[in-house]
């Protein structure tokens, strides 16, 4: 069941400053150590050594002490370039640290146990409908399914991360509003912290998927961007110079309810014309001539289908406003937060690539910021729709690698 994430990762840490006290600078440098061959996967010492900026001797005394703790190990490279005896790699271990991600989605909740490096250790799904979806019960069966996992594979969670579609409360996981769950005012963090007993953080499903991006997949060495997803509803996350944007107590990426349709179709945020009213599932659906309420593999069976088909053209031709819309909502977010990269994640993946081009082009054409970079990149996620559960399991690992 083990494999791991896509992606190699960035993920160096600089070396700790001068002044700092010998404890504080062997906590640093064992944490950035980690964390490099958490992201970027394994190396040798000369390599670690380059890149933290720390001599030989540091960087032996803090292998040795995380071999020493199980955490890392040391092996000969598969694979020898050269002669004479090859240097020796440094792998983490994944079950030396452990985390428990959890995406709970409209239809869905997904759930893994992932290691040290990405490595998925195991997982679990399951299906929600109307019942299924109160928060107490969700929160039952997270907490059942959990310790089902950790029992199957002998290990325990240090920490958990929840991706919610909803406006969720950095500080303490307080979910506002989940319009799409029937979600309101629910104490997620503080009630899953208690069921689990290992610290908890809840966050908005696509800054997550923007975080996945940035650390594991088409947003890998990229300071500025901004990811976008279409669900039920519309939603974006956003780092900007290397750092998740999150507004007041956590409060941003609600870019579907940008209006692009004065006087359209009435949105539940109490506006008309909002952008997920246009390009959400449902808008989806009625471009491709589907009832709204068709399942989601039929919709991307029906997408996939015209993957190899020109745009424009007879057979995209059901798309051509939902491309103009989703090119015009995308000209304002280029305008706003001017991102290297737009990743499109989630439904949109799932898009014939020829209307991604088109989207693409008018973007270009029609966004200034766009026009004076040379051009904004706009891709589709190789992650799929595993980004939300791979930006919990990179969310919860944030204080764990530092506690190893």
């Amino acid at each position: 069941m083990s494999r791991t994430w896509g992606g190699d990762g960035g993920g160096g840490a600089s070396a700790v400053t001068a002044g700092a006290r010998p404890d504080e600078a062997r906590r640093h440098n064992r944490a950035a150590l980690l964390r490099r061959l958490h992201v970027a996967g394994p190396c040798t010492r000369a390599t670690l050594a380059s890149e933290l900026g720390l001599n030989r001797s540091t960087i032996k005394a803090v292998v040795d002490g995380l071999a020493e703790a199980g955490v890392v190990t040391e092996a000969v490279p598969a694979q020898r370039n050269g002669a004479g005896r090859p240097s020796l790699m440094v792998l983490p271990e994944p079950e030396a640290a452990v985390v428990l991600a959890i995406d709970v989605r409209v239809e869905q909740v997904a759930m893994a146990m992932v290691g040290i490096g990405g490595q998925v250790l195991g997982r679990h799904s399951w299906n929600l409908h109307h019942r299924t979806r109160v928060p107490g019960e969700v929160i039952t069966h997270i907490a059942e399914s959990a310790q089902l996992l950790a029992d199957e594979l002998a290990v325990s969670a240090r920490g958990a991360a929840v991706s919610v579609p909803g406006v969720v409360r950095r500080d303490d996981g307080f979910v506002h509003e989940a319009p799409n769950l029937g979600w309101r005012d629910v104490a997620l963090g503080a009630r899953l912290g208690t069921v689990l007993r290992i610290p908890v953080q809840v966050a908005n499903d696509a800054e997550l998927g923007a975080l996945a991006e940035h650390v594991r997949g088409e947003a890998h060495g990229v300071d500025d961007l901004v990811y976008i997803s279409a669900d039920r509803g519309v939603g974006g996350g956003v780092i900007a110079a290397g750092r998740p944007l999150r507004g007041t107590r956590g409060y941003v990426g609600e870019i579907g309810h940008l209006v692009v349709r004065p006087g359209g179709r009435a949105c539940y945020c109490g506006n008309r014309g909002c952008w997920e009213t246009e390009v959400g599932e449902a808008a989806l659906c009625r471009a491709l001539g589907l009832p709204e309420d068709t399942p989601r593999g039929v919709v991307v069976a029906e997408l996939r289908s015209l993957a190899d088909a020109p745009f424009p053209g007879p057979a995209t031709a059901p798309l051509d406003e939902f491309a103009e819309w989703l090119a015009t909502g995308l000209v304002t977010v280029v305008n706003v937060t001017a991102p290297d990269l737009v990743v499109l994640g989630d439904l949109f993946t799932a898009l014939p690539p020829a209307v991604v081009d088109h989207v693409r082009t008018q973007v270009h054409e029609r966004s200034l910021v766009s026009r004076a970079v040379g051009g904004t990149r706009i891709e589709t996620s190789p992650l799929g729709r595993d980004a939300k559960l791979v930006g919990a399991a990179e969310l919860a690992f944030e204080p764990v690698l530092g506690a190893v």
